[in-house]
């Protein structure tokens, strides 16, 4: 795998056109038992939809792409299969909240999620509730899922003006700073009271990152390039 690209992005053409995906269609009887095996590991895990990009054309700092509507069970396939399409990317929106005194806030994923023990900023794939005028509304899902998994509302922080975008094989993560004003010991302890009275929150925990030294295996590698590129050893 080549290592991550970081471009800093001002502008999103992210058009949602309707696309049949060769490869959900071709292999659907394996998705559907690779979807069914999962159930039966995490029950809670449904089979939504969700939106995935391709043709992905950047120029300068402006970032266009096309996006298309399928299954969670086929991007399970897809992603769990080691990416067997080329031509498809999962792009999605991520809030790296930062604390007055330069801490990153990252969550780490319940055992009941797909994504279980991984350790990433707040984020999601998007999916039709995030189609705003025929195109993905990037910046509405970071701020949809942040208030999701930890309860931090817009009113809360700052949105940084442009995007900090890590390209990988199978991936582009569309990174904005989130800034709040309070410590990162006390933007924490907000959060994990936030979860505590949560039924069943995504996050089983919060960790607060300083310095590269704090970087773990858990954290994906377009999270680890980001944070390489944002703080100090």
């Amino acid at each position: 795998m080549t290592s991550p690209q970081i471009h800093r992005i001002a502008t999103l053409e992210l058009k949602v056109k309707p696309f049949a995906w060769p490869f959900a269609q071709a292999r659907r009887n394996e998705i559907d038992a690779h979807f069914a095996e999962k159930r039966r590991e995490k029950p809670e895990i449904w089979n939504g939809r969700v939106l995935l990009g391709r043709n992905a054309v950047r120029s300068r700092d402006h970032l266009k792409a096309d996006f298309f509507e399928t299954d969670f069970a086929s991007f399970l396939a897809w992603r769990d299969w080691g990416f067997p399409d080329p031509d498809v990317f999962n792009g999605f929106g991520m809030g790296a909240v930062k604390s007055s005194d330069g801490a990153f806030l990252l969550g780490e994923m319940g055992v009941h999620t797909a994504n279980a023990g991984r350790i990433y900023f707040p984020a999601g794939t998007p999916d039709p509730d995030d189609i705003r005028e025929g195109a993905v509304d990037i910046a509405g899902s970071v701020v949809r899922e942040l208030a999701e998994e930890t309860g931090l509302g817009e009113s809360d922080y700052t949105m940084d003006g442009v995007w900090t975008c890590v390209f990988t094989r199978a991936s582009i993560a569309m990174i904005r700073i989130l800034r709040v004003a309070e410590n990162g010991e006390a933007l924490q302890a907000r959060v994990e009271a936030y979860l505590a009275r949560e039924t069943r929150p995504e996050l089983r925990a919060v960790h607060l990152v300083r310095s590269t030294s704090e970087l773990v295996p858990t954290m994906p590698r377009f999270v680890s390039a980001f944070l390489e590129a944002q703080l100090p050893p």
